[in-house]
C-alpha cells in the first residue's frame, strides 16, 4: 500500500526551472524566521488573498521579477486567510499589500494592483534604500536549481534515503534540522509533510484504509476518524477527496477541533507539487469555508 504513490519522488522532482526560485510562502509558524533574514538582504512581503483574482497578475509579476533578480531580493507571500491573525497584527487591511523589509522594518510600499513596470520601479527604490544601509548580501533559491540537482544535492540524501527506508521518524528530523539552516527551503519542508504523512499511516491494509473512510462517513464522525481517512485518501493518490473531506468537518465545526482540522490540511498541502491545482482550487474551498 506505501508503494502506490511514491511520495519521496515528489520532493525530487519539484524544483524549478534553471537560475533558482526566489519566493516562500509565509506562514505563522515560519513569519518570524523569515524575515529575520532581512538582516542580510531586502525582502518584499505581498499579502494577498486567493480569493481576490485581481491579484493574479500581480503575484505573477512579483514571482517573475524576484526569480529575474536572482536573490537580489526575496518575495515572501502570506496568505491573509490562511494567517489572519499575523496580518490583522501587521494592520493589514486589503489586499493586494506589498511592503518592503530592510533589517526587520517594514517599508510600505503600494495597496492594490500595478502594472509589472510599476511594480519594477518600486522594488528598484526598495534596492536603493538597501544598498545605501549596507543591506548587500543574496538570498538562497529555495529550492536546488534543476531536478537532477536535487536529487543528487547532498544536503537532501539523509532525508531521502530515511524516507526510502521507511525511518520516516528520522527523515522529519533530517528535514527539521534543513529547515533550521534554511527556513525558505521548500522542497525541505514538502519532504517534512511527506515523511509526517507517512510516519501517520504506517502499512495499512486496504482493510484497514476502507474502516477508516466508512468511520468518517459516518453522522457526527470524531475528528479523529476523519483525520485520519483524509491521511489515507492523499496518500493514495487521491488528494482531492482527502482536502474536500478536511474542507466539509471544517465548515461544519468550530473552535479546536476546526483550528486541528485546518492545521492538518495545511500540512497535507505542503505533501504536493507546488502550483498544483488539486491544491490551489482546495485553498479557495478552505477559504470560503472559513468565512
Amino acid at each position: 500500500m506505501r508503494g502506490a504513490v511514491d511520495l519521496s519522488q515528489v520532493a525530487r522532482s519539484a524544483a524549478p526551472a534553471p537560475g533558482g526560485v526566489y519566493v516562500t510562502e509565509l506562514t505563522e509558524a515560519n513569519f518570524e524566521a523569515t524575515l529575520r533574514q532581512s538582516a542580510r538582504f531586502p525582502i518584499v512581503v505581498e499579502f494577498y488573498s486567493p480569493r481576490d483574482p485581481g491579484g493574479a497578475a500581480l503575484s505573477a509579476d512579483l514571482r517573475d521579477l524576484a526569480n529575474a533578480a536572482g536573490g537580489a531580493w526575496l518575495l515572501a507571500r502570506l496568505n491573509v486567510d490562511e494567517s489572519a491573525q499575523a496580518a490583522a497584527a501587521l494592520q493589514i487591511r486589503a489586499v493586494p499589500t506589498v511592503v518592503g523589509v530592510l533589517a526587520g522594518q517594514m517599508v510600505p510600499l503600494w495597496q492594490g494592483t500595478l502594472a509589472k513596470e510599476d511594480a519594477a520601479r518600486y522594488v528598484q527604490e526598495l534596492l536603493k534604500v538597501a544598498a545605501a544601509n549596507g543591506l548587500l548580501g543574496k538570498a538562497d533559491p529555495v529550492v536546488p536549481e534543476t531536478a537532477e540537482e536535487a536529487a543528487a544535492d547532498p544536503r537532501y540524501e539523509a532525508a531521502y534515503s530515511a524516507m526510502e527506508r521507511g525511518d520516516f521518524a528520522q527523515a522529519e528530523a533530517e528535514f527539521d534540522q534543513l529547515l533550521a539552516a534554511a527556513p525558505n527551503d521548500a522542497a525541505a519542508r514538502v519532504g517534512k509533510a511527506q515523511a509526517g504523512l507517512l510516519a501517520r499511516i504506517g502499512d495499512p491494509t486496504p482493510a484497514a484504509v476502507a474502516a477508516a473512510q466508512a468511520a468518517a462517513d459516518a453522522p457526527g464522525a470524531p475528528v479523529a476518524a476523519v483525520l485520519a481517512a483524509a491521511d489515507f485518501e492523499v496518500a493514495l493518490g487521491d488528494a482531492e477527496k482527502g482536502f474536500a473531506r478536511l474542507i466539509a468537518a471544517i465548515a461544519a465545526t468550530a473552535g479546536d477541533e476546526r483550528d486541528t482540522l485546518r492545521q492538518r490540511l495545511l500540512a497535507l498541502f505542503d505533501t504536493q507539487p507546488a502550483g498544483d491545482p488539486v491544491v490551489l482550487r482546495a485553498r479557495r474551498n478552505l477559504a470560503t469555508a472559513l468565512y
